[in-house]
């Protein structure tokens, strides 16, 4: 089993490239590199950065320098971010790490996208009531597809060993923006509803599927109504299960989320052939945030197996590994045998040799020990992943470089 760590582009430029690969190389032991080439908003604190202790990324923006001929028929683009207009950060990466024999795996957050979403909100993903979730663009969008299948063929034209594909799926309600206010109790089942896009395209893929999408939407609106008015009805309140849901509106909900299912896993196949067009051999992973959704807060998943709430995100965990070539599972546990529970479902569901890839964070809240971080490691390795991606360079201290050599190595 190979170890990379994320990391941004930010903190290459700010510490230096090879100061950094000697870290992760020299001193952590690891095989490779994930460089975030396209990310979210976000403000994070940077330990040991020289530069910005607390920083505010370019949220929305490539890390890359596109080629604009990619895009030149599309109406979404990529919008660059400033330290990428003055800095090769990827093709000096690339290069470097190749001298190095380190492997470079592009980290690409594809339609979780305030920027683009505020650009094109007809783009992006609306509820029930026809509001747009400017955070995420929808995946059954045409435009949607044809760029972040661009952009996918962008950066692989790098010659990246893998693309790690983020947020290439729906994105529930509680998925969303800065400063969130709700003052209404909404139980998780409202929640779900809540964030179920309802789009002209979603429509028509529900449509191509024989599901009545209008139908669904009007019994949505109508239960979200109540709810919002303080008088939800009773079943609101029982376990957001697959089984719970799909049965809502005689079935035919459960067949509008399969509908999703399915424009999720077909957008996934034309990213990966997007890819071998231009590389072969690079691998696409497709990334199930299932597990951080469970434990990215506290480190303490609970309840069924990370996978199982795959659906609630559009996603078929078999269909899109099948897809996209590849899978990574976001393993955000401090317990190792959760881990094992976890990884075990992802298993049972991935095709035969299927490549797999667990992330893990070797800090708090997850891991506060390094045995605890080997013995996660351990349960990744048993579990036949190829790669752990540990997270993240810039945002843990430097010590758990030391923690992962010992986790990998002994």
């Amino acid at each position: 089993m190979k170890g990379s760590i994320f990391l941004f582009a930010t903190d290459l430029h700010d510490e230096g490239l090879e100061a950094v690969l000697d870290n992760i190389q020299g001193r952590a032991g690891l095989d490779g590199v994930s460089l975030a080439c396209a990310y979210h908003h976000a403000r994070d604190v940077f330990p040991h950065n020289p530069v910005r202790k607390v920083r505010y990324l370019e949220g929305g923006t490539v890390f890359f320098r596109p080629d604009s001929q990619r895009y030149q028929d599309l109406r979404i683009r990529p919008q660059v971010s400033q330290l990428a207009e003055q800095v090769g950060i990827l093709e000096a990466l690339v290069e470097v790490a190749g001298q190095r024999g380190l492997a470079v795996r592009a980290w690409t957050v594809f339609l979780h996208n305030t920027r683009l979403g505020s650009l094109y909100p007809d783009c992006a993903m609306q509820n029930a009531f026809g509001d747009p979730y400017i955070t995420q663009l929808c995946p059954a969008n045409p435009e949607v597809r044809a760029f972040a299948a661009a952009l996918a063929a962008d950066i692989a034209r790098y010659g990246v060993d893998a693309i790690l594909a983020e947020a290439l799926c729906y994105l529930g309600f509680d998925h969303g923006y800065h400063h969130e206010r709700c003052f209404v109790p909404l139980s998780p089942m409202a929640r779900c509803l809540l964030g179920l896009c309802f789009c002209r395209h979603c429509l028509e893929t529900a449509g191509e599927a024989g599901v009545d999408g209008e139908r669904v939407r009007d019994l949505v609106r109508q239960v979200l109504e109540e709810a919002l008015a303080g008088s939800p009805p009773a079943w609101l309140a029982l376990e957001l299960t697959w089984d719970n849901v799909a049965g809502l509106a005689g079935g035919e909900l459960g067949g509008y989320l399969l509908a999703r299912m399915g424009a999720v896993t077909t957008l996934a196949r034309a990213v990966s052939q997007a890819v071998k067009r231009i590389r072969p051999e690079t691998t696409v992973y497709f990334m199930d945030m299932s597990g951080a959704a469970k434990g990215y807060a506290t480190g303490e998943p609970a309840g069924e197996p990370a996978p199982n709430s795959a659906w609630q995100d559009g996603v078929d965990v078999a269909a899109v590994a099948r897809a996209a070539g590849g899978l990574e599972a976001i393993g955000y546990a401090r317990n190792p045998e959760r881990l094992r529970f976890d990884l075990t479902a992802y298993r049972e569901l991935l095709p035969e040799a299927t490549p797999f890839s667990v992330a893990l964070r070797p800090m708090l809240p997850d891991c506060d020990t390094p045995a605890n971080l080997a013995a996660k490691v351990a349960v990744a390795s048993e579990a036949g992943a190829e790669w752990v991606d540990f997270y993240h360079y810039g945002l843990m201290p430097l010590d758990r470089l030391d923690w992962i050599r010992q986790a990998l190595h002994g």
